[in-house]
C-alpha cells in the first residue's frame, strides 16, 4: 500500500510540474525591444540583378534608427531613412520612412519568436496588408527576408553582417 501511495504522489507531481513547465513556455512573452537588437549592425544584400542593398542600424532608446541605400552598378539609386520605434500599447515596432522624394510610410513589426519577425505594411489591419515581410535569423550574421505580396513570395533575399 505503501509503494503504491509514494508512486501515486509521484506520478501527480510529475504531472503537475510538467503541465506548469508547458503552460510558462506556451505563455511566456517574447521582450520585443531585446530581439530588435538582433538587427544592430551594418547589413548587406543583393537584391537583384547588379543591385545592392546596404542598412546601417543602429540603436536610438528603445528602437532603432536606420539608414539605407540601394545601388546599381556603383550608382545610388535610392537611400534614406527609417526610424523603428517601439509602441507598448501594441507590443509592436512602429516603422516610419520620412524621406523626401519618396512616399512617406508607416508599417509594424513583431517578434513572434525568438529568431522570426513580420513586418506588414498595415498594422491595424494585418489581413489587408498590401505587403508582408518575413524576417528569419539564421545565425547572428546572417538572415533571410521573405517578401509577400497577396500571399505569394515575390522576392527572397539574404543579409549577411558587414564586418568592420
Amino acid at each position: 500500500m505503501k509503494n503504491y501511495y509514494l508512486s501515486s504522489m509521484i506520478t501527480a507531481c510529475l504531472l503537475i510540474l510538467s503541465n506548469g513547465i508547458k503552460a510558462q513556455n506556451a505563455n511566456a512573452k517574447l521582450n520585443q525591444v531585446d530581439l530588435i537588437k538582433q538587427f544592430v549592425s551594418n547589413w548587406k544584400g543583393e537584391v537583384g540583378k547588379d543591385t545592392t542593398a546596404f542598412w546601417n542600424i543602429k540603436s536610438s532608446g528603445d528602437g532603432l534608427e536606420c539608414t539605407f541605400k540601394y545601388v546599381t552598378i556603383d550608382k545610388i539609386f535610392m537611400e534614406g531613412t527609417q526610424q523603428w520605434k517601439y509602441d507598448k500599447k501594441t507590443d509592436k515596432f512602429i516603422l516610419s520612412s520620412p524621406n523626401s522624394g519618396m512616399d512617406n510610410t508607416t508599417s509594424g513589426l513583431w517578434f513572434t519568436s525568438r529568431n522570426l519577425c513580420l513586418i506588414i505594411s498595415d498594422i491595424d489591419n494585418p489581413e489587408k496588408a498590401t505587403y508582408k515581410i518575413e524576417t528569419e535569423f539564421k545565425s547572428p550574421d546572417t538572415f533571410i527576408q521573405k517578401t509577400m505580396v497577396n500571399g505569394s513570395i515575390v522576392k527572397t533575399v539574404t543579409y549577411n553582417r558587414v564586418k568592420n
